[in-house]
C-alpha cells in the first residue's frame, strides 16, 4: 500500500471539500493546532476505513480536519435523515458522505436513490471513510475507549477494505463531553496518532460470524487504546468500560 504524508490526487481535484475547507478551517485553526506522531500517515489513494476514539461532540471536525491535513478527503457514515436537511443535505451529498438508514443499510447518495451497500460505494469511488467503532461518546469516566460495536470491523471484513485505527487527544479541552459551549482560548493542541492497518489476514476465508466480529472488534479497540495511551502517556484501565455493566444506555447522553 502506497502512503504519502500530505497530498493525494483526490485532494488536488476541485470539489465541495474546497468550499467546506474555506468555510471551516480558518476558524478552526484559530482554536486548535495539530501535532501528529511521526508515523501518522494515510494511503495516498484507494479505499480505507478510519476508526477513531470518540469523547467530545467536536471530534468529527477534529478528525475530519486531521484527515484533510494528511492529504485525503474526510467522509463519514452519517444518518440518512441529515441528507434531507436543506443546504446541509446538499453539502453532504456533494462531499460524498455516506448515508446510513437506522436499520444499518447504506443508501446511495446518487440522484436515482437506488440502494447500494456502504462498502460498494467506498470501493467504487476509492474513498476513505471514518467510522466511529464506539458508536457514540465513550461512557468511560476517564475518556478511555469503551466497548466497541461491530460496524467498522464488519465493513472491513466483508469488503476487504483496510481498517486503520486512530487516536486523538485534546478536543475535550476545546469542548468537554456534553458541554454546551466551546472554550477556544487559549488555543488548544490536538495530538493525533494513526496506526498501521489492522492485520485481519487470519480471518480470511472464515465466515463473518458473530464470534469473528467480536474478536476482530476487540483487536481494533485494543489498537486504538494503545495509540491513545501513547498520546496520553498513561496506562489504560485493565478492563474496557462496558455500558451494560453500569446500567448505562448504549446511545445518546447518559
Amino acid at each position: 500500500m502506497k502512503f504519502r504524508s500530505r497530498l493525494s490526487p483526490e485532494k488536488r481535484r476541485p470539489s465541495a471539500f474546497w468550499v467546506l475547507a474555506l468555510m471551516i478551517l480558518p476558524f478552526w485553526s484559530l482554536m486548535v493546532r495539530y501535532r501528529f506522531t511521526p508515523q501518522s500517515k494515510l494511503p495516498e489513494r484507494g479505499p480505507f476505513i478510519l476508526a477513531p476514539n470518540h469523547y467530545s461532540e467536536v471530534d468529527p471536525i477534529a478528525v475530519g480536519a486531521a484527515v484533510w491535513h494528511l492529504g485525503r478527503l474526510p467522509r463519514f457514515m452519517a444518518k440518512a435523515s441529515l441528507f434531507k436537511v436543506p443546504v446541509l443535505g446538499w453539502l453532504m451529498r456533494a462531499s460524498g458522505q455516506v448515508p446510513v438508514q437506522r436499520d444499518g443499510v447504506a443508501r446511495s447518495a446518487s440522484r436515482d436513490g437506488n440502494p447500494m451497500s456502504a462498502a460498494s460505494q467506498i470501493i467504487e469511488r476509492q474513498d476513505g471513510v471514518i467510522v466511529y467503532p464506539e458508536g457514540t461518546l465513550t461512557r468511560d469516566p476517564d475518556l478511555w475507549p469503551m466497548r466497541g460495536k461491530s460496524g467498522a470491523v464488519r465493513l472491513a471484513l466483508e469488503a476487504g477494505i483496510p481498517l486503520i485505527p486512530v487516536a486523538h487527544w485534546g478536543t475535550h479541552r476545546l469542548m468537554p463531553r456534553y458541554a454546551k459551549r466551546l472554550h477556544p482560548f487559549p488555543r488548544k493542541t490536538i495530538e493525533v496518532a494513526i496506526g498501521e492497518p489492522l492485520d485481519l489476514s487470519r480471518y480470511a476465508g472464515k465466515p463473518v460470524d458473530q464470534r469473528t466480529i467480536n474478536e476482530a472488534t476487540r483487536e481494533l479497540m485494543d489498537a486504538i487504546t494503545a495509540l491513545l495511551a501513547g498520546l496520553r502517556d498513561e496506562q489504560p484501565p485493565a478492563e474496557r468500560w462496558d455500558p451494560s455493566k453500569h446500567q448505562q444506555s448504549e446511545t445518546g447522553r447518559f
